[in-house]
């Protein structure tokens, strides 16, 4: 059983492996870990997230800090409350797309700045194996406060439409399904179909992650049955999301960063976006050709957040469907992705599969892993087999070989996954030929990819 201090949250099985006990030493440990006055939680509709807030807001308050709670919510409206709020942090009580037996954390410092484990979550844990301290000076204070309408606004701010369009989208029993009764009404010349938009934590009608295809299924035929200009996959907590075409085809998330960016490089000229390092070649192709500076980075939203900041980019994306906006306190959304995709839809006035067909120039792999015992091992001996390819390690490794455009151009990354046991591979190439006769090659060395 691994440690359910992760690399980017807090998540584990309930009760056996998170606990109200836990989850108030967690409270503690965060209020002590920000010396905080104040902090703000929300919670997802899992059946344990009632009493697992219940918990952390009493070790919050037990270590002095005043709790400002907005109740229901889904992580991107946390992040909106955290960063519009003056609060010292904040958190979400949500496991994302893990079945609902599932439950955990999402933390931010003020201004909706995301807490990784190399930034404070190794610390909570150390801290949680203490015994509980209990009330430290003098209590914290409690409030509650309604944010719905406030966030509802706030996303309604990014739209832009000019032409009628129809929208399928499937919540999957998540908090899109909260937040998205507010918003869709109010986007102008939008008729919207919709699926499992009753939040809820059991998940009853397929698990809330969209990155599978098989669950992007039902917005498929919603889109058909309709004749929907585009179909939107949401996971359990909304940060994230994924995109089918008005064919029903699946637009990679890569691709569609590509066409996202075009949308914000219209409003700011010559910014950088920044994109992680599994993403097609053609993702930087696109921002250069429209002007923009394209930033590859290391996966992670701990990662992208800090060098959006650092650069001030507008926009980034990753492969795992999460999309981050500047005008968003540099968080990720799956609502305000897909508001801009109805945007760049409208302003096209062309479907978004004939958008799509001129970034679909190489051939991909898409992500496959493995279960690999010595994953340090494993890299090592790619560093090695490929040491005449070009190299770097910014995240794993990656090796490029040939030029962009040769008949023989491909490349790959190989990196240990910072949530799972996994080594997983990306690799891109010129040609279907290319892309198998190198995949095949890679497998041989990794073994058998990973159901």
């Amino acid at each position: 059983m691994g440690s359910i201090f992760k690399a980017y949250d807090i998540r584990g099985l309930v009760p056996s492996e998170l606990d109200p006990d836990l989850a108030r030493s967690i409270g503690h440990a965060f209020a002590r870990l920000l010396s905080a006055k104040r902090l703000l939680v929300g919670r997802d509709a899992r059946t344990h997230s009632p009493e697992l807030a219940a918990a952390v807001i009493d070790g919050m308050r037990d270590a002095g800090a005043e709790v400002v709670d907005i109740g229901l919510a889904s992580t991107p409206m946390v992040y909106f409350a955290i960063g519009s709020q003056d609060v010292d942090g904040g958190l979400c009580i949500t496991a994302s797309h893990n079945p609902g037996e599932y439950n955990g954390m999402k933390l931010c410092s003020r201004g909706a700045r995301p807490i990784s484990r190399a930034d404070g979550i190794a610390d909570l844990e150390r801290m949680c194996a203490e015994p509980y301290p209990g009330v430290v000076g003098e209590r914290g204070g409690y409030r509650e406060l309604e944010l719905l309408g406030a966030y509802q606004e706030h996303v309604l701010g990014f739209a832009d439409l000019s032409r009628p369009l129809g929208l399928a989208l499937d919540a999957a029993n998540g908090m899109a399904g909260y937040t998205l009764p507010g918003i869709l009404p109010q986007l102008e010349g939008v008729e919207a179909w919709t699926l499992f938009m009753e939040p809820d934590g059991r998940f009853p009608n397929h698990e809330a992650n969209p990155l599978k295809e098989e669950n992007l299924d039902p917005v498929r035929e919603l889109v058909n049955s309709h004749g929907a200009d585009l179909g939107v996959g949401f996971d359990g907590d909304a940060d994230r999301c994924c995109f089918v075409d008005e064919t029903g085809r699946t637009v990679p998330a890569d691709l569609m960063t590509a066409l996202l960016a075009t949308e914000f490089l219209r409003k700011y000229p010559g910014s950088p976006i920044v994109y992680d390092l599994r993403s097609s070649w053609v993702v930087r192709e696109v921002i250069a050709e429209q002007g923009g500076v394209p930033i590859r980075d290391r996966v992670g939203h701990s990662f992208i957040k800090a060098t959006m900041r650092k650069r001030g980019a507008v926009f980034g994306g990753e492969l795992s469907g999460h999309f981050y906006f500047k005008d968003n306190y540099v968080c990720d959304s799956g609502v305000i992705a897909m508001v801009t995709a109805l945007n760049l839809l409208s302003r096209e006035g062309r479907p978004l599969s004939e958008l799509v067909a001129g970034l679909r120039r190489y051939h991909s792999t898409g992500e496959i892993n493995f279960r690999v015992a010595d994953k340090a091992a494993a890299i090592a001996t790619l560093r090695e087999r490929y040491a005449d390819g070009r190299q770097d390690e910014l995240d794993g490794i990656t090796v490029e070989y040939g030029d962009l455009g040769d008949e023989s151009w491909w490349w790959f990354n190989v990196r240990a996954s910072n949530t799972e046991p996994l080594l997983r591979l990306n690799l891109e190439a010129s040609s279907e030929g290319v892309r198998d006769q190198r995949r095949d090659e890679l497998v041989a060395l990794l073994g058998e990819p990973a159901q």
